[in-house]
């Protein structure tokens, strides 16, 4: 397939002219390039049908032909809006809410915002789609806080949707007064519905909020989420960390499988949608915090809290050293790594190895087919630091006997300090191992002179060098 927006300087699918099988092929070279250092990196796994997975739009307002209202996005590289009547990635029915959303704004005769004249209303329109349960979100997001006539544009904007088959949920205005090109401003206002909807993921049911993080593929997601819950191969008997959690979507998927989960958030709105997603689900061993990750998970190992299973799913530029110092001193025996850039990944694995830790595996994963963006699980296991290794070794070969590798002189003299409070020297400890008839490689540990003239070592220093051989099994 191909798209009239590439001839356009679209940029948003740099890789829709290339056959599928070989950008998934590229993507998973990039990834070997990047990680296969650490560890085996397995197939990526590509979609059946990669069109149409894109659950979310943003869509920019401006001027087009004759002076009449349209939207689309960015061309690359440029400031310049590209009129967007309908997209390969897009879900179709989000093409069609858009074009509703366009006509009734006309009706309403709202302006596009111009950001060097600061003059119009509207800036842009985000929508989503419970691609399970159908529900729609309109989030119109405008330059100041009056909507003229709001109940009439929700009422035609209805209408239009009506006609062009699509049952909106609910309908949001989302106000950003500010020069900035972040999309979404803090102030909200429900102009109809209950300024949220529900979509089913990995057999749980979470509630969808204009700013709540949720992955825009669903059927890859659901892939991505179950190579990360088997990676972490739950028991039932885990505390589990679910850092960087959203609305907690892998939290609650792992919940089912483990003691407790504790899901940590920036994002006030992402936490309480999580707090209500997992009563709303009936999971009773969830909690979640609304905090930095990095300074929670620092504070809490600073406190000797423990958990057994970390996931982490970072945003594009990875997690920080504060924050992985911190996982290596609450030592959980799995961490899962789940990222959207494997060059930050590759840039944190090597702190997480340095820390003990071992990568299993890697499994990319194409959550953005026809993008050069790749999601990629990382299974980490803890190294076990009082694993006994054996080797056989030749004695002879070493020049050692097996008394000199009990231990040393030193070791000796602190014993002895420690358990009875007296000083011995080398050579009273020397003196003692030719009693027991230790015999002692030439130069090794001993005093550097030693005639008949010194003084022999006192029966209670004698009896406490004994104890010590004793206890180092030299004797």
């Amino acid at each position: 397939m191909d798209c009239k927006l590439r001839a356009k300087n679209c940029g948003g699918c740099p890789m829709l002219g290339m056959d599928y099988a070989a950008q998934l092929k590229q993507k998973e070279e990039t990834v070997k390039k990047l990680l296969g250092r650490f560890g085996p990196v397995e197939h990526i796994r590509g979609m059946e049908t990669p069109y149409h997975y894109r659950n979310k739009v943003i869509s920019t307002f401006t001027t087009g032909w004759g002076g009449k209202l349209t939207s689309g996005i960015y061309a690359a590289n440029s400031h310049k809006v590209l009129p967007v009547e309908s997209c390969l990635l897009q879900d179709e029915v989000l093409d069609k809410t858009m074009l509703a959303v366009r006509a009734a704004a006309g009706t309403c005769h709202y302006q596009p915002f111009n950001e060097d004249k600061g003059t119009g209303l509207l800036r842009h329109c985000l929508l989503r789609r419970g691609v399970m349960t159908g529900q729609v979100m309109v989030v119109l997001v405008t330059a100041q806080p009056v909507l003229p006539g709001a109940k009439n544009f929700v009422k035609a904007l209805l209408t239009e949707a009506g006609r062009q088959g699509v049952t909106i949920t609910t309908i949001v205005q989302n106000v950003n007064s500010r020069r900035t090109s972040v999309v979404l401003g803090e102030a909200e206002k429900v102009l109809y519905g209950k300024g949220f909807i529900l979509d089913t993921l990995c057999g749980k049911t979470y509630a969808i909020s204009p700013r709540s993080f949720y992955q825009i593929n669903h059927a890859q997601t659901e892939v991505l989420y179950g190579l990360a819950v088997d990676a972490a191969k739950l028991t039932g008997k885990e505390v589990v960390l679910d850092a960087y959690c959203g609305i907690g979507t892998i939290g609650l998927t792992a919940a089912d499988h483990a003691k407790q989960v504790v899901g940590v958030e920036v994002n006030r709105e992402a936490v309480h949608d999580a707090i209500g997603n997992a009563k709303h689900n009936g999971v009773k061993n969830a909690r979640f915090f609304a905090a930095d990750a990095t300074r929670w998970i620092g504070e809490a190992a600073a406190a000797g809290e423990r958990a057994d299973v970390i996931f982490m799913d970072p945003p594009r530029e990875g997690s920080t050293p504060q924050f992985i110092e911190s996982v290596a001193r609450m030592a959980p025996k799995r961490v899962v790594y789940v990222s959207c850039n494997p060059v930050t990944l590759a840039r944190d694995l090597e702190l997480l190895t340095r820390k003990g830790y071992k990568v299993e595996s890697s499994t990319p994963v194409d959550m953005f087919p026809h993008s050069e963006h790749v999601e990629t699980v990382c299974a980490l296991s803890k190294l076990d630091i009082h694993q006994k290794i054996t080797v056989d070794l030749k004695m002879a070969e070493l020049d050692v006997t097996a008394a000199e590798t009990k231990a040393t002189y030193e070791e000796i003299r602190e014993y002895v300090k420690e358990h009875t409070g007296l000083n011995v020297s080398n050579l009273y400890i020397a003196q003692v191992k030719r009693k027991c008839g230790i015999k002692e490689r030439q130069n090794y540990n001993k005093p550097k002179a030693e005639n008949p003239k010194q003084l022999k070592c006192p029966p209670e220093k004698e009896k406490a060098i004994r104890e010590a051989l004793k206890y180092f099994k030299v004797i």
